[in-house]
């Protein structure tokens, strides 16, 4: 099975299509929400982003959990908690969505979502909290130590990577890059281990880097007794000048189109 992990698109277009057209073929799709917020092309990557996924052995074609943006510009909740650039991206957002599109952001599940004859769970900000955000090891070991699933995968920080523990040692896995173009980095995944695993964010990365990211996440039946498991991260360019443009010309604060080209 190969599960293409999508999380933190944030309504940028441009970054979705580079993705999917550098992305390997896969059997489904996880996306692990805030697909909305930021960007300008809200009702143009909630169309893409439901058309994805093909019907699995399984019968999953697409998961989907909500993320806090996507709540709060489909009116689930507020936005009183929001920065003031957050807050009038989120109002601007809520404004221009259509009516399907606002009630399906309305009907997408909290996570974390425990997926059907796997080892696998997905939730948009941690495990035990939908909003919560994990960025470090002091953040990831209560829920490393009592996630209701071995590999966990989450978003939310915007930051590629992962947080692993033996149950004795506790690790932080960063990727490593060397340039400006497309690029992977395979994380085999240990029996005997356990994992919180963040793809990066698709529209809007922090970690320093420009470029989308998003992983792939493989796993392969080798007997009866052992299931060989894989993620792959990837960092792809894309057209990031037409999405500021984009944003300017919809009159959402500038800092939103600028930070996209700082990486945070």
């Amino acid at each position: 099975m190969r599960i293409l992990i999508l999380s933190d698109i944030h309504a940028n277009l441009e970054a979705l299509n580079a993705v999917l057209e550098a992305a390997p073929a896969h059997d489904q799709v996880w996306n692990l929400g805030d697909i909305v917020g930021y960007g300008a092309n809200p009702n143009e990557v909630i169309d893409l982003s439901r058309s994805l996924g093909s019907i699995s052995a399984c019968g999953i074609r697409s998961v989907f959990v909500r993320g806090n943006h996507d709540k709060a510009c489909s009116g689930v909740d507020g936005f009183e908690s929001f920065n003031p650039i957050a807050a009038h991206a989120a109002a601007w957002t809520h404004s221009v969505l259509t009516p399907e599109h606002l009630e399906w952001l309305r009907q997408l599940p909290a996570g974390p979502i425990t997926i059907e004859n796997s080892q696998a769970s997905c939730a948009h900000g941690s495990p035990l909290d939908e909003d919560q955000y994990l960025v470090d090891l002091n953040d990831a070991h209560l829920p490393l130590a009592s996630a209701p699933a071995r590999i966990n995968f989450f978003g939310h920080t915007h930051v590629q990577g992962a947080f692993a523990t033996n149950g004795e040692d506790w690790f932080h896995i960063v990727p490593e890059y060397g340039g400006d173009g497309p690029e992977e980095y395979e994380l085999p995944l240990r029996e005997n281990a356990r994992y919180l695993i963040n793809p990066g964010s698709v529209g809007q990365p922090r970690d320093r880097d420009w470029r989308a990211a998003f992983a792939l996440y493989e796993t392969e039946q080798i007997d009866a007794n052992i299931l060989a498991q894989r993620v792959t991260f990837y960092r792809v360019p894309y057209d990031i000048e037409q999405t500021q443009q984009k944003i300017r010309d919809a009159n959402l604060p500038d800092r939103l189109a600028t930070r996209l080209a700082e990486g945070r």
